[in-house]
């Protein structure tokens, strides 16, 4: 019986430092018997050392394409447009099947090549239920961003580039100084609050500073009554943690926000699925994504 094996791809996507599999879970999966290859990649946040050190095999940067093809390749993000065949099992978010942009061109590239593509982002068991549903860091790192754009609309700007930070303690430290020194005063809604990706955005408020009053906790329960909600509005920062398969009526919309003119507290709106192309968006007042160098959309409110 062959080694079972991984590759590690290097990420292609402007601005993108994550990793699919992190030096920590590389070495369980070499203790359980795996081999890992993993591609030198000066832009992923990870050194290289760190997987070299733990046991896993070097190669050159995005030389994935000559790998046996029998070995999976693992990545984070949907590989650049081309016309060249995919032989390889791919395993990533290739945004395929919610007809995003591309995705047709994508799947073609597999079909082409005889390769199988694990879609991440609708991978489900046998239950039925996402695979990789929104983690707590996806929660945390939203509502950052969230706390980061209100505290640059208080300067009067837009919020810049994203830059990615060292560790969780220095987005912490500077989330804080940004807001002046502490988040008290600031009052957020998180709606999933009891999932992994809002308990994530809920602890990235008590970090900074809020306080736990301010922290509008809302899951099942709050939402059973059915939208849109008021209450949204009587906050600084709203942050949907949730995504939706199946119609529901919408949290916001836009004629909540044009009604209540000058006296609405919301000004910033943290939709952690970011999905324009879901008909089951609770949140219909943007039209586009956004991304790490334009963090933030206006919304029209008339």
């Amino acid at each position: 019986m062959s080694t079972p094996s991984f590759w590690l791809r290097c990420e292609k996507k402007q601005f993108e430092k994550r990793a699919a599999l992190t030096p920590t879970t590389a070495k369980k999966l070499i203790d359980n018997g795996f081999e890992i290859t993993v591609e030198r990649d000066e832009q992923r946040i990870f050194d290289d050392s760190e997987y070299e050190n733990v046991g896993c095999k070097l190669v050159e940067n995005n030389s994935w394409p000559q790998a046996p093809t029998d070995i999976p390749i693992l990545g984070l993000k949907e590989l650049p447009e081309s016309d060249e065949p995919l032989p390889h099992t791919h395993i990533q978010f290739a945004h395929c099947y919610k007809q995003q942009a591309g995705w047709s061109g994508v799947l073609k590239r597999f079909y082409n090549g005889g390769g199988t593509l694990y879609d991440l982002e609708f991978l489900q068991d046998d239950s039925g239920r996402r695979v990789a549903a929104f983690g707590f860091h996806a929660g945390f790192a939203g509502a950052a961003a969230g706390a980061l754009a209100f505290a640059a609309q208080k300067k009067g700007v837009p919020l810049g580039k994203l830059e990615p930070y060292p560790n969780e303690a220095a987005m912490v430290e500077d989330v804080r100084g940004k807001l002046g020194g502490s988040g008290k005063g600031v009052r957020a809604l998180v709606i999933g609050a009891l999932g992994r990706c809002g308990r994530g955005a809920v602890d990235l408020f008590r970090k900074i500073g809020l306080e736990e009053d301010d922290i509008l906790k809302w899951d099942l329960a709050e939402t059973a009554k059915g939208g849109p909600f008021q209450e949204l509005l009587d906050v600084d920062i709203f942050v949907n943690c949730i995504y939706l398969s199946s119609p529901i009526p919408h949290f916001l919309t836009y004629e909540q926000l044009r009604t209540v003119g000058t006296s609405r507290r919301l000004s910033v709106i943290v939709d952690v699925s970011c999905d324009t192309t879901n008909p089951h968006n609770p949140i219909p007042v943007y039209s586009i994504n956004t991304t790490f160098s334009e963090p933030t959309v206006p919304v029209d409110v008339g």
